[in-house]
This record gives structure tokens, C-alpha cells and sequence, in this order.
């Protein structure tokens, strides 16, 4: 029986690229697999005539003297339907599923400690100025008593008999192999006979370390610290991984944070703020003198420079922004409301000179509601 051309049997165009090819015979295997089809001749034939294919099309040399010359060109008296003439079947199924059914690889070698994440709160002050902090960390260290490698003192790990030491066995399915990670050793290549007690064979253990951190001026929330090696051990005495201390800056009950300003809200009597007076404000490096004017309206905002933040990262020197608030007087005397009964009087009088605010408001109403008359 004359064998079908090998593109046709893998659905492609002359030209397919070496991507093309893999992938469409990736789909012909799955689909006709005599796992998946048992019992099944026709679908076994299939999978084999498509395997013939891909050992042909996949190989730069014979895809080349397939295509001027046909099945002629590639040997045909050393092929057939049951065998291939560059390697054996099984080579041919694990290059392509490999990724998939975990070929490949061979003794796992030691591993890279994962990465840990300690959250730092701090206060506002100490991360502005900087500041130097202990931390008590749990993290899983390299056993000592045995240095890692899991066995008991005066002992060693033997080499796995099932894999010899590769760490990867093959598995017979049907007519073809699959190289698998070896259960017996984990793919580590050895066995631990005779555990270490401390450790019970895992070459590390759980304990707590303290260490003293750095904290840079200006760090603010969600900045994070980067101390190497100090994470978690590796695997058969792989490398540590690193420990990220993620900044966190408690809420303040004076100051608010907005990059490298600094902003407060400052209280001021009714009288300083109508006559104008001079008071003390605090800021992180200790309290200064803020000057009010005469006629200080709520919510003006008084800038004090360089007393804000140094960004970590380089640049000038924030501001401290005071927002001023009048503060109503409460719990009055008899004699505080008639002083207070007197002034009004006395403002009333002066008409809108007084209160130009409130005066355009009003207006401002007026003319709102006439505007809304037929």
C-alpha cells in the first residue's frame, strides 16, 4: 500500500515551519494515542504513520530530500511503517511531549531558599528621620547539626538504586517511554537512611532570628527594605533567599503625609483671628512661630518651607502646609454673650464692610431665586 505524503498526513502545506510541524503532530499523537484509543488498530496506525511523519519533516536534512524527491529521497528501505531509521520512537515522543509528561531534566541539583516578607510599622517621625530597628523574624534555616544535608552525624546520603543517582526513571507505556521524576528519591538522587534527629531528614529547620534594620530618611508606605540572604535556607544547601521588610507609616494624630508635604490643621481663637496674633506650631523637628494677620479667614493656608520631608530618593526638602481654622467660643458666660451681643451691634452697623463674604453669599442667593421667577 502506497504511505501518504507526510504533510498530508499531518494536515500541513508544503513551506510549514519547524513550529507548525511540532504542533500539528503534538495534536495527532494526543488524538489517536493508543492510550486513549485501546483496542483501537486503525487508530494506531494512524498514530504510527504520523510519528513516521514527524521523524521525517522534523529533521532539517530529510525534510529537504523529502521535498524534491518524495519518500524516495528519504531511504524508504530503511523505514517502515513499524520503525524509523534516525532513532527510536520513544526519542521521537519525548522531544515533543517532554514539557508536558516531565522529561528531561536529570539529579535535581540544590535550590534557591524562597523570598519572606516582614511588615514594619512604623511611626511617622522615625520615618522621616530614619531610624535603626530590631525585628524578630521566623524563618526556616539551614540545620546545623547535620549543615543541611539531612542526614545523621557520621552519615551520608546514598545514591538512589532505583534511578542510579539521576533522579529521573523511565516508565514504559505501551511501545513507547516516558522519563519521569523517580518517586522513590524525589529526584534528589540520593536517600537519607539514617535521618538526622533535629531535623528529621529535610536538612532544615524552623527558628526565629533577630535582626537589626536600616531605616533610610523619607521611607514612606509601601517602600520595602531588601536584606540578601537573609530569607528562607535552600534546598541541599542552596543559596537563601532574600527577606523584603515592607514599610508601613502609622496614621499620625497632627500630621498627614502627601509625598514629601506635610500637612496639619491648626485651631485659632476668634480673636486672633479678627486682631491678628503669633503662635507656636509644632513640626517633627520641634515647634516654630507662625505669625497670623489681622482678618485670618478659616482655611487659609500657612507654608512652612523645609520643614516638610527629605524624599529617600534625592530632591529638596518638603513643606509643612497649616490650615487654619477659627474656632467658634463655647460654654459663654452671661457676660461674654452680652460683650459678644455688643459687638455684633457694632458690626451690624458697618454694613457689609465687615463681613464681605457673607454679604456676596446673600446676594449671590438673592439673585439665584429671582432668577428662577417667571
Amino acid at each position: 500500500m502506497a504511505k501518504r505524503d507526510y504533510y498530508e498526513v499531518l494536515g500541513l502545506e508544503r513551506g510549514a515551519s519547524d513550529d507548525e510541524i511540532k504542533k500539528s503532530y503534538r495534536r495527532l499523537a494526543m488524538k489517536y494515542h493508543p492510550d486513549r484509543n485501546p483496542d483501537d488498530v486503525q487508530a494506531e496506525e494512524k498514530f504510527k504513520e504520523g510519528a513516521e511523519a514527524y521523524e521525517v519533516l522534523s529533521d532539517g536534512e530529510k525534510k529537504s530530500a523529502y521535498d524534491r524527491f518524495g519518500h524516495a529521497g528519504v531511504d524508504p528501505n530503511g523505514m517502515g511503517a513499524g520503525g524509523f531509521a534516525g532513532g527510536s520512537f520513544s526519542d521521537i515522543f519525548s522531544d515533543v511531549f517532554g514539557d508536558v509528561f516531565g522529561g528531561g531534566g536529570g539529579r535535581s541539583s540544590m535550590q534557591r531558599g524562597s523570598d519572606l516578607r516582614y511588615t514594619l510599622e512604623l511611626d511617622l517621625g522615625k520615618a522621616v528621620g530614619g531610624d535603626t530597628v530590631e525585628i524578630r523574624v521566623p524563618v526556616i534555616a539551614s540545620c546545623e547539626s547535620c549543615e543541611g544535608s539531612g542526614a545523621a552525624a557520621g552519615t551520608s546520603p546514598v545514591t538512589c538504586t532505583d534511578c542510579g543517582g539521576a533522579g529521573q526513571v523511565r516508565v514504559s507505556q505501551g511501545f513507547f517511554s516516558l522519563q519521569q521524576t523517580c518517586p522513590r528519591c524525589r529526584g534528589a538522587g540520593a536517600i537519607i537512611r539514617d535521618p538526622c534527629r533535629t531535623c528529621g531528614g529535610a536538612g532544615r529547620v524552623e527558628k526565629r532570628k533577630t535582626l537589626s534594620v536600616k531605616v533610610p530618611a523619607g521611607v514612606d508606605s509601601g517602600d520595602r527594605i531588601r536584606l540578601a540572604g537573609e530569607g528562607e535556607a535552600g534546598y541541599n544547601n542552596g543559596p537563601r533567599g532574600d527577606l523584603y521588610v515592607q514599610i508601613a507609616v502609622r496614621e499620625h494624630a497632627i500630621f498627614r503625609r502627601d509625598g514629601k508635604h506635610l500637612y496639619c490643621e491648626v485651631p485659632i481663637s476668634f480673636a486672633d483671628a479678627a486682631l491678628g496674633g503669633q503662635l507656636e506650631v509644632p513640626t517633627l523637628s520641634g515647634r516654630v512661630k507662625l505669625k497670623i494677620p489681622a482678618e485670618t479667614q478659616t482655611g487659609r493656608i500657612f507654608r512652612l518651607r523645609g520643614k516638610g520631608v527629605k524624599p529617600l530618593r534625592g530632591g529638596s526638602v518638603g513643606d509643612l502646609m497649616c490650615r487654619v481654622a477659627v474656632e467658634t467660643p463655647v460654654k459663654l458666660t452671661a457676660e461674654q454673650q452680652a460683650l459678644l451681643k455688643q459687638l455684633q451691634e457694632s458690626l451690624l452697623k458697618g454694613g457689609a464692610a465687615h463681613s464681605p463674604r457673607e454679604s456676596s453669599w446673600f446676594k449671590g442667593v438673592k439673585d439665584f431665586f429671582e432668577g428662577l421667577k417667571p
